[in-house]
């Protein structure tokens, strides 16, 4: 299979599995959540191997750096070949921090409960 020397940015995102459709790979474009070489693209931006990519998706930046351009989707031992992904790994679970959650229907927190909230919030 030969590859095109170039490719739309949402053809490529959505080629190599990064979002489900295309028209979600055009939706984060037009959102703003996809740069190329730091700035923000339109879906219509062409990329080349060699670019980095980046896309922010449920929270989470990912760093793609482009290998080979692919306008049809394949699978996906296909689709981490022709990407280096370079995403740091998440933080450990130990380091994010819990929210204090209230059982549904408990009422409004008593003066006790209210001054626990606050300690554990100060720390």
């Amino acid at each position: 299979m030969d590859s095109p020397a170039s490719c739309r940015v949402d053809a490529w995102l959505w080629a190599v599995r990064i979002v489900k459709t295309r028209s979600a790979a055009t939706a984060a474009c037009r959102a703003g959540h996809v740069r190329v070489g730091g700035e923000r693209v339109k879906a219509a931006q062409s990329i080349r191997p060699g670019d980095e990519v980046r896309v922010r998706l449920g929270g989470v930046e990912r760093i793609l750096v482009v290998r080979q351009c692919l306008v049809r989707r394949v699978g996906a031992p296909v689709a981490a070949l022709a990407m280096d992904d370079l995403t740091p790994p998440p933080p450990p679970r130990e380091e994010v921090a819990t929210v204090p959650v209230r059982d549904r229907g408990a009422g409004r927190p008593t003066k006790r409960e209210r001054r626990e909230l606050e300690r554990l919030r100060d720390r």
